[in-house]
């Protein structure tokens, strides 16, 4: 048998959302991630190993959350993690500088009879605003539990954390700290003896015959025992209260110089969340993000040029002078490195954005937006809270949907899946730069930055339609946490800018791979084989039978068709599409572009044609990995199928609506 001392300690990671408690789970691990979904549920769990003195650890973050309370999945699955044998030790992540809201949590995880460590975090903020902490009466006031003072931002108090952690994972854990009105203790006791007698095998009997008494459906579930004869009536907001009352009594002993100063983050947010110029200030912030992204990414992205010319020209040599077949020169050259190389060159438009996007965040303004937004929101039948999944979506439409789990409704969570695709994904971005930069060379940062614009109108307007025509008449309140502004964590920022990188590395070496050789067999073979003429391959073929539903788009070219259906696997291939199908080597530089707007041209495509077509590559049917993705968080074949088939619709009608107007006009 293992010895205790030699044993991994399993720590889990809890906190209200924002407190920093993954910036300093990163502090801890690094890049050292492993990311998973927790069993049976689509909640997302993210694990790290460390060592401490020898001693052998493994952390998990889990889902912020406000309470242990049975209403949300991230609840059930943070209280299920930490109430069974998966966790040894809980450090509670509090926002010092948020004392009060914090503690709550704390006395719910103190209730579960698990040795917690207090890990007050953003200790710089308390002492700029002048607060005060007594760090002997509050360990005492909550049953003698560590508190550790720490900042994830400076990494300071780590070891103390950790030392806190192997020292109190030997000790039993604290004792009763709340003690409730004579009539809940009352209930309280009779629920443990009944409960003693019946389930013995209960770990906590106070902590069950709480939940008992606030009704909470887990408990209930988990231990169908009849306590009609004592629990009379739902007894949860007197808990709650009562459990603040001790909070207010711990914040007069413990917390001094509260209103010293006020908070810096309420002077910027009269100005950010202002209920006139928030929405306004966003979307300049927003339009400056697209100014850097094309600006500096345009500057960096000729270097990566360069490199992919020296690349594709020194692979040719080379093959070449090894007597290579043609074929073979020409799936490596016009298949392989056009496409995937084509797609690498836009990488330093794509890191800006991702840059400028984790700068907001870490900074604590894009729970603003959500806040902002919250009464437009409101007319379409959502809450604020539903913008967040939008916002993600700028970045990746997968992880834009995953996040609508978190929505309270079913009903909420379809209606968000339904609009949150309209967002303009990063693999958007190469069709936009290079469409934008090759057709409207001097406003090609306006012309992408409608189309930004364009996508949250057209996912707005679907909600307003949706929910006008629906019959259900619940109302949809915003209960949000808006953090404390900050300077942004480096550490924080580069894993997070790391990571999408990483994502889209790591596509252009899979899906855009064999999209690129699938593409090229396609254009290359034919019913009888190999052909010289591509007029007679496969994907002329294809491309020819779709072309009359598209032509009264303005997107009447074989070749165009092809390469909007293989955007399908990857929205990026679209671009690596358009260098494979007219044999561009590099579709992202200045010969490039004029290569491929020759060509283009040749068959009487313009501007408007151009900005048609990226209106409806804003809008079609997203990639293969999103659609998966939908199915699973839906569970409806039905409702997926439903949506790629309107999308679909809606991008050609749109795409019609702008190039016969257009037509019309100009």
């Amino acid at each position: 048998m293992e010895h205790r001392d030699h044993k991994p300690i399993t720590v889990g990671f809890v906190g209200n959302p924002n407190c920093g408690k993954t910036t300093l789970f990163n502090a801890f691990t690094g890049a050292n991630l492993k990311v998973a979904n927790w069993p049976g549920v689509t909640v997302e769990r993210v694990e790290g190993q460390m060592s401490y003195q020898g001693r052998p650890i493994k952390v998990i973050d889990l889902p912020g959350i406000y309470s242990l309370t049975s209403y949300t999945i991230e609840e059930i699955v943070t209280r299920k993690c930490i109430e069974g044998k998966d966790v040894d030790v809980i450090i509670n992540v509090v926002d010092a500088s948020s004392l009060e809201r914090n503690l709550y949590l704390t006395l719910q995880l103190l209730e579960l009879k698990k040795p917690v460590i207090l890990a007050l975090n953003m200790m710089d903020i308390v002492e700029d605003r002048g607060m005060k902490i007594d760090f002997h009466r509050l360990p005492k006031m909550l049953g003698h539990i560590p508190v550790v003072p720490v900042s994830a931002r400076k990494r300071t108090g780590l070891d103390r954390l950790m030392d806190a952690v192997i020292q109190h994972y030997e000790e039993e854990p604290q004792g009763i700290v709340v003690r409730y009105s004579e009539a809940v203790e009352e209930k309280i006791e009779k629920i443990e003896v009944v409960l003693k007698a019946r389930l013995g095998g209960v770990h906590n009997l106070r902590w069950c015959a709480i939940k008992f008494l606030e009704y909470d459906e887990e408990v209930f579930r988990e231990y169908p025992v009849n306590l009609i004869n004592i629990i009379d009536h739902n007894y949860e907001k007197q808990i709650i209260n009562e459990k603040y009352d001790y909070i207010e009594e711990v914040i007069r002993e413990c917390l001094f110089n509260k209103e010293e100063k006020e908070a810096f983050t309420d002077k910027v947010d009269q100005i950010l969340t202002h209920p006139v110029w928030g929405i306004p200030i966003f979307l300049g912030i927003m339009a400056l993000v697209f100014f850097f992204t094309f600006t500096v990414g345009d500057f960096l992205k000729e270097y990566f040029q360069i490199g992919l010319d020296w690349v594709s020209a020194g692979t040719l040599t080379l093959l070449s002078n090894l007597n290579v077949s043609g074929w073979m020169i020409s799936l490596v050259v016009d298949g392989i490195i056009a496409g995937v190389g084509g797609i690498l060159t836009f990488l330093p438009n794509i890191f800006i954005l991702f840059l400028a996007l984790a700068f907001l965040e870490d900074s604590g303004y894009m729970a603003r937006v959500a806040y902002v937004m919250n009464e437009t929101m409101s007319m379409v039948g959502l809450s604020g809270k539903a913008f967040l999944p939008m916002l993600l979506g700028f970045g990746c439409t997968v992880p834009a949907v995953m996040a609508a789990r978190a929505l309270a409704t079913q009903r909420d969570r379809l209606r968000t899946i339904l609009i949150t695709p309209f967002m303009s994904c990063s693999a958007r971005l190469p069709i936009y730069v290079l469409f934008a930069e090759m057709f409207f060379p001097n406003h090609a940062l306006m012309v992408a930055y409608s189309l930004y614009i364009i996508g949250l109108a057209v996912a707005i307007i679907i909600a307003f339609v949706v929910h006008k025509t629906s019959k259900s008449t619940e109302e949809d309140t915003l209960l949000i946490e808006l953090p404390e502004y900050k300077t942004p964590n480096g550490r924080t920022v580069a894993i997070y800018v790391w990571d999408k990188v990483k994502d889209y590395l790591t596509k252009a070496g899979t899906t855009i791979f064999v999209a690129s050789i699938i593409l090229w067999f396609v254009l290359n073979t034919g019913p009888s084989g190999f052909v010289t003429d591509v007029t007679e391959s496969f994907a002329s073929m294809f491309g020819h039978a779709v072309v009359p539903v598209l032509k009264p788009a303005g997107l009447g070219s074989w070749q165009i068709a092809v390469a909007l259906i293989s955007g399908l696997s990857a929205k990026e291939v679209v671009v690596s599409s358009f260098s494979v199908l007219y044999g561009i080597s590099n579709v992202n530089s200045q010969a490039g572009m004029a290569a491929l707007s020759q060509a283009l041209g040749a068959s009487g495509f313009g501007g408007l044609n151009a900005y048609a077509l990226m209106i409806f590559c804003l809008l079609y049917t997203p990639c293969v990995a999103a659609i998966g993705t939908i199915k699973r968080e839906t569970k409806s074949m039905r409702w997926t199928m439903g949506m790629v088939v309107f999308q679909l619709v809606l991008a050609w009608s749109m795409s019609v609506l702008v190039f016969q107007v257009g037509t019309m006009i100009f």
